[in-house]
């Protein structure tokens, strides 16, 4: 039995999560004042939300616990991603619908005591301490970057900078300044406070903002033990560079490219975008893709054409998911915007390269470094997965307790349909973050012949099997919940 893991829900042999007409990238929506309704959080999973992502850099703990629960009540199949905000600096609130800064003109930076609300004249920031750190020709960005200031004399406790690149504000945007100005760490006391009271929710992941090290995780890792997934969010630099330590500890991964774009070059960033998620699968880490995909539906209905191809590439790179921002949270039509992402990759899921991935991927480094169990787990998923093309096998079965196993087969990415047979919604709902998985509920096992044989009889149920097809079955070690190892591999054929 898997310890301390919440689970209400009675096994249901017949249910499955994630059969979305074939998709095998998962659909990350964030939740915001656009879609906190039940109504439209229900709406939001039938039109394909995988994932539930709560961004906690705005509104208070009780409020994010309010939204988790409606999430739970609306959306009961979609998994719940707690992204912590991290030492984030943040102007203070510009007024409602927003300003405009000119290119040109100046603009007063300030400590926020000095102006506890921000406009196109004077913009306070959330932390002090960078103000006063700002030199001469430190160049400023707000947001995404898309605004943009350069620092060019200090007039008191301020610095007069001058806007470069100019757009519309609102809200409390991000400020980025060279990272050389203030050492900031991550997760803040804020977070561990925050995380404390959510894990009593019975949360799956967690998302750990501006990582830099692998040692960034751990206190997390550490907060939430085996149990719940802890998310590397890569968007600085420092995190580029330490990419494989942070994979070693890290359970998944979000390509976060809007604070990253703002901190290296922008041209940059699609080819570290293709190296994480190359890395990530190596690893068996799931990756998601995020910022941006098709911001231009926060105000239309459609998105632009680039925004599509956008998407589309980030499946044929192998992503494991795609994830909507402000367009599910503060968009005009947070439904549309799941199905219109929703469809874009299920489309581009028909044109994925599958036997390409498998067969590439043994040359890759395996995530099995110095590790018995790891490397037992890696030398099966390839077996696995040879024996699935040879046998042009009807559907791969991971019977899992953990979801360790299914997201061992799910790097190889494999043309056939990959079924997670586990006892746990729990694990269920995690998995819902991993490409091309659908999960089915079963009673829990006591032997691995027992859990091999209720598997493959649960997946003939739901109908992803029929006589004459060729299974592959593989399945966890019983003997260890702590460290799962996946080390059996068998071929069933239905009769």
């Amino acid at each position: 039995m898997r310890p301390n893991i919440p689970s209400r829900e009675k096994p249901n042999p017949a249910h499955r999560y994630l059969s979305d007409g074939g998709r095998r990238t998962r659909v990350v929506a964030t939740i915001g004042p656009a879609s906190d309704s039940p109504a439209v959080l229900s709406a939001m999973q039938e039109a394909g939300m995988d994932v539930a992502r709560l961004p906690l850099a705005h509104g208070s703990i009780d409020e994010a616990v309010a939204r988790l629960r409606r999430v739970r009540e609306a959306a009961p199949d979609v998994g719940v991603l707690v992204d912590l905000p991290g030492p984030k600096i943040r102007t203070t609130p510009f007024p409602e619908g927003g300003v405009t800064l000119t290119p040109g003109s100046e603009v007063l930076i300030c400590p926020q005591g000095l102006a506890p609300n921000s406009n196109e004249d004077k913009i306070g920031v959330s932390v002090p301490e960078l103000v006063e750190s700002l030199q001469e020709g430190d160049r400023i960005a707000l947001g995404d970057g898309g605004v943009s200031m350069v620092a060019e004399r200090r007039d008191g406790y301020s610095m007069v900078s001058r806007v470069l690149s100019g757009g519309k504000v609102q809200g409390r945007p991000g400020v980025t300044a060279p990272a050389s100005r203030l050492a900031l760490k991550t997760p803040t006391p804020e977070d561990i406070e925050r995380l404390e009271v959510l894990l009593g929710e019975g949360i799956e992941s967690v998302a750990v903002s501006f990582v830099r090290t692998a040692a960034d995780l751990e206190t997390v890792k550490a907060m939430v033990g085996g149990n719940v997934l802890v998310c590397a969010k890569m968007e600085t630099p420092e995190a580029v560079g330490d990419m494989d330590n942070i994979l070693r500890v890290a359970d998944t991964v979000m390509v976060a490219r809007g604070d990253l774009g703002v901190r290296v070059p922008f041209e940059e960033v699609p080819h570290i975008q293709k190296a994480l998620i190359r890395s990530c699968i190596a690893w068996g880490r799931p990756v998601i893709t995020a910022t941006q995909m098709l911001e231009s539906m926060v105000s239309s209905p459609v998105p632009t054409r680039a925004e599509v191809t956008d998407v589309a590439n980030a499946v044929f790179d192998g992503t494991s998911a795609v994830m909507l921002s402000g367009e599910s949270a503060i968009g005009v039509d947070p439904v549309n915007a799941v199905a219109t992402m929703a469809r874009i990759a299920r489309r581009a899921d028909l044109d994925f390269d599958s036997y390409q991935w498998g067969r590439n991927l043994p040359a890759q480094h395996f995530a099995a470094e110095g590790a018995a169990g790891a490397k037992i787990t890696a030398a099966i998923g390839a077996a696995a997965w040879r024996a699935s093309v040879e046998e042009k096998a009807s559907v791969i079965i991971a019977c899992t307790n953990t979801g360790a196993t299914a997201r061992a087969i799910a790097r190889y990415r494999p043309a056939c349909p990959i079924v997670a047979a586990t006892p746990f919604s729990f694990t269920a709902r995690q998995l819902t973050t991993s490409w091309g998985i659908d999960t089915v509920l079963v009673p829990e096992a006591k032997s691995t012949d027992e859990a091999v044989d209720s598997g493959v009889e649960t997946a003939r149920s739901a109908g992803y099997v029929k006589p004459g097809d060729v299974v592959v079955v593989l399945a966890g070690s019983l003997h260890d919940p702590a460290a799962p190892v996946t080390d059996t591999l068998r071929l069933v054929r239905i009769y």
